[in-house]
């Protein structure tokens, strides 16, 4: 299943008054997992950036400026095709539809439905009642990493939240759940036949290697000098 988690920074909280996006970070994810295709853009609000705004997400109204408007096909169109018909996923996620929705009908563009949008927020709740539901407060039950967030961003809190809600729908065991070997459920409930499982689409782009060049050509080195019989030397059945 394809999912874009999604994250803005504005000009201030309400749309209703005027305030305008100025950053938008997405994330795809396949079956819960980043793909490693991601959608990112500064946008000039036209109106200058207030004091408080610029001191959250340290976006000044001069460097937006350099950047195009919402109206620019780079900014919208680009982002309507990144979207797509996927689920969208956001913390606080009316907050944000709100704020992309009131960009979009400037622009007479469909608006995002909220039959659309995963609210991470409500989901959080629901399963730690009671506690804290910030983004930084999950990040830390989840032991997830924020040392480079300094101030809020679009695209890092985007794929924060993308690590967040994988703990939330179930975390990383999910992905390591053992299927039948006679049969698997389909989304619907019925039973597949192995012939018709479902074939995930091939990962959109490359994740760039874990391992510098040099060691890519040390470990190839000592694969070569190993024996004959070694697994590693036998020609690929796949």
């Amino acid at each position: 299943m394809r999912e874009i988690v999604f994250d803005t920074e504005t000009t201030g909280v309400n749309f209703k008054d005027g305030d305008r996006v100025v950053e938008i970070g997405m994330v795809e994810l396949f079956d819960l997992i980043p793909t490693g295709n991601t959608f990112h853009t500064y946008v000039n609000p036209i109106i200058p950036m207030p004091v408080e705004a610029q001191r959250i997400h340290g976006l000044s109204s001069e460097f937006l400026r350099q950047h195009p408007t919402f109206a620019d096909p780079q900014v919208v169109d680009a982002m309507l095709e990144f979207i797509g018909d996927a689920q969208l996923v956001a913390h606080n996620a009316e907050f944000d539809r709100g704020f992309l929705n009131a960009e979009l009908k400037r622009l007479g563009k469909p608006l995002i439905g909220k039959e659309r949008c995963v609210d991470t927020v409500v989901i959080a709740r629901k399963k730690h009642p009671g506690a804290p539901a910030s983004l930084d407060a999950l990040c830390r039950r989840y032991s997830i990493d924020t040392s480079e967030r300094g101030f809020h961003g679009a695209l890092l809190d985007a794929r924060l939240l993308s690590a967040v809600y994988l703990e939330l729908m179930g975390g990383a065991e999910r992905r390591l759940a053992l299927y039948d070997e006679a049969s698997e459920v389909s989304a619907s409930g019925s039973i597949l036949a192995p012939g018709s499982w479902p074939v995930h689409p091939p990962r959109p782009r490359a994740l760039r290697p874990l391992i510098t060049e040099r060691e890519q050509e040390a470990h190839a080195a000592f694969i070569k000098g190993l024996a004959a019989p070694a697994l590693w030397n036998q020609p690929s059945q796949a």
